[in-house]
């Protein structure tokens, strides 16, 4: 059972789905993440500025981009998600894992995981 900050650290990462992330859109950055936020995927600079400018470049290179998030667990101020990213309508995608850390009810750090959707699997299990 979570407590009350473990919702509500909930509640913030799935704002940055519906509002940065599958809209593509940085007009909530400011309110949903530290301007100190830290970026651990080695692709992307750190900072809330920086994750605007990512954010102006997808919604170009992959405007129809969806973030299909399937569960979400919080274990204090830590929170994962295990998301289907789909770049381009019609294709497998990725399985994402999203590990957010939250400061003062903002997102601090981000780590991120990922993996093509296989469209030959030795298992039925699914990735999902």
């Amino acid at each position: 059972m979570h407590g009350e900050q473990e919702k509500a650290n909930l509640r913030l990462v799935e704002r940055v789905y519906e509002e940065v992330l599958g809209p593509i859109d940085n007009n909530a950055v400011d309110a949903l993440f530290l301007e100190s936020y830290i970026q651990h995927n080695p692709s992307i600079p750190s900072g809330r500025d920086a994750l605007k400018e990512m954010l102006e470049r997808a919604k170009i290179r992959v405007p129809h981009a969806e973030h299909r998030v399937k569960r979400m667990i919080a274990d204090g101020d830590m929170v994962a998600a295990h998301v289907h990213l789909i770049f381009e309508p019609g294709t497998p995608g990725l399985a994402v894992v999203d590990l957010f850390r939250i400061e003062d009810g903002k997102i601090a750090e981000h780590w991120d995981v990922a993996q093509p959707v296989s469209t030959e699997p030795k298992n039925d299990n699914g990735m999902f």
